[in-house]
């Protein structure tokens, strides 16, 4: 019986998703299975709002930006009437098999799929680089590249003033994206979860930049939902001789043409993907370890926490 497979993207959108959808698509029409591109995620799917794909319809997405599927959070889909809505949209067009891009969230949506007969693989597509299972996911690396190009703007202004610069980034309750650009960026501290914030701290720390090093200029680098960036920027215009001034990077992280690195991973994810499901597997995340593409069960990447690479940390509190 011929094989019929979906695609779709969920949560939040990250550079790398349609070179991820478009090795999916064409490794899965390579294979001779029928694939179906599914718009705004589980909702989409619930809806039955799909579209049948050839090789045509992932032409010149692979550099692009964002989803062509779109994307949407659909809490609602937790409820078991919700996942038997969307399994009878699916048998609507034969589709037995669902190849899912996004995080943790988007993972437990496939793993109540596969307990309904479906087959379900999870790739992860997210800029926080906060998924079990993975060193990587797809849009890390293009947040990061976006990250260090702005910072290193403001780096050039902020040695002109005697300024701090306090830039906020993404990476929901992962740290990674902090951690990898103050290394990149040459920051003097990177605040993340897995380490804590102490304002007293930070605001010693930069006394000690400013009174014993002579730093014309100082960088600290906070993950989002820790502190209230333009407060403490505040109170480190009072504490110390450094100008505070606070920067939210925001959802600029999320946007621009994937770097080679993601298309790469994303390509190697998304056709191992159907590699696993040609071969009879179900209910896996794809992953990358030490470079090599692996398959993990999705229950026990969800319950594995995520290492933080504390040894990296203790690198960059040795360069700053």
């Amino acid at each position: 019986m011929k094989r019929s497979i979906g695609i779709l993207t969920s949560g939040g959108d990250a550079p790398g998703m349609n070179s991820a959808i478009r090795a999916i698509a064409r490794s899965a029409l390579a294979r001779d299975f029928d694939v179906y591109g599914i718009y705004d995620g589980y909702l989409g799917l619930t809806e039955g709002n799909f579209y049948k794909m050839n090789k045509g319809s992932v032409s010149d997405i692979l550099f692009k930006g964002g989803t062509i599927l779109g994307t949407a959070r659909f809490p609602e889909f937790t409820e078991p009437e919700i996942q038997e809505k969307a399994v009878a949209q699916m048998k609507k067009v034969g589709m037995d098999s669902l190849v899912v891009i996004g995080g943790d969230g988007t993972y437990r949506g496939a793993g109540d799929l596969c307990k309904r007969g479906i087959s379900c693989i999870g790739i992860p597509g997210t800029i926080d680089n906060d998924c079990p299972g993975t060193d990587y996911t797809i849009g890390f690396h293009t947040a990061l590249n976006t990250i260090v190009e702005a910072v290193d703007k403001l780096r050039d202004t902020s040695a002109s003033h005697h300024r701090c610069s306090v830039v906020e980034v993404m990476g929901n309750h992962c740290g990674d994206l902090a951690l990898y650009s103050a290394i990149c960026c040459g920051a003097e501290i990177a605040v993340t979860p897995e380490v804590g914030f102490s304002a007293d701290e930070v605001i010693r720390r930069l006394q000690h930049f400013d009174a014993i090093k002579k730093h014309r200029h100082a960088l600290v680098i906070v993950s989002e939902k820790l502190t209230d960036v333009e407060k403490l920027a505040e109170d480190i215009s009072r504490a110390t001789s450094f100008s505070g001034r606070a920067t939210v990077l925001g959802h600029i992280q999320r946007g621009g043409s994937p770097v080679p690195y993601d298309r790469l991973l994303a390509s190697r994810m998304g056709d191992y993907a159907i590699e696993v499901l040609a071969n009879g597997g179900s209910n896996f995340c794809i992953g990358i370890k030490n470079d090599n593409i692996i398959a993990t069960p999705i229950a026990q990447a969800l319950i594995q926490p995520k290492d933080f690479d504390q040894e990296l940390y203790d690198m960059f509190e040795r360069l700053a």
